[in-house]
């Protein structure tokens, strides 16, 4: 019979996203049998970051301080606010070194089959920073799914009624993509989003 500790810790384990039961199991016994420094450094790592990480009063993201670095940094363009799914996302844009504004980070996206509308995603808090007086322009960089489309244009509209200028990422078209190995959905994006040269 398995030990109940060795069953939490499966059952723990299948939190993770796509982690399904065969592969918690897997992840427990080679914790346990081959790793057992790296099973305490996740968990030492975890504790550490349960216990000292909060979310940005500006932005939402994670971080150990009050406002983040990223948000206490003169040298960003305050006149630009990004709004992300994720803090994931954000590392994404940053890593293009394309973009100098600051960011707000959602925390996720609307889906209501999912019980996430509006009071989940604290968009109170966004809409107060993007009416603070100082930001110009509101991207919203929300993924490309269904339910990321839904949050970009309920907050198009909210902003909208604002009086807050929104844009939205374009779609097309991936740099070093060949039209033959593109799927058609996004060939017919990249040709409505087309731009003049």
């Amino acid at each position: 019979m398995t030990p109940s500790s060795l069953d939490a810790l499966i059952d723990a384990l299948r939190c993770l996203p796509g982690v399904g039961p065969k592969s918690a199991q897997r992840m427990a016994y080679y914790l346990l049998q081959r790793d057992q420094r790296g099973a305490h450094r996740l968990a030492e790592s975890l504790e550490r970051a349960l216990s000292s990480l909060q979310h940005c009063e500006r932005c939402n993201t994670f971080t150990e301080e009050r406002i983040c670095q990223r948000c206490a940094n003169p040298q960003r363009d305050a006149r630009l606010l990004c709004v992300v799914e994720m803090p994931a996302d954000l590392a994404m844009i940053e890593q293009t070194l394309a973009y100098k504004g600051l960011y707000y980070v959602l925390m996720g996206r609307l889906s209501p089959l999912d019980g996430i509308g509006p009071r989940e995603l604290g968009l109170e808090k966004l809409l107060a920073r993007a009416t603070d007086g100082v930001v110009e322009e509101v991207i919203l960089a929300t993924n490309f799914t269904n339910e990321g489309e839904a949050t970009a244009h309920m907050l198009s509209e909210l902003l909208a009624a604002r009086g807050v200028r929104a844009s939205r990422l374009s779609r097309g078209v991936p740099v070093g993509g060949e039209l033959e190995h593109t799927d058609s959905g996004t060939i017919a994006q990249a040709l409505v989003e087309r731009r003049t040269l």
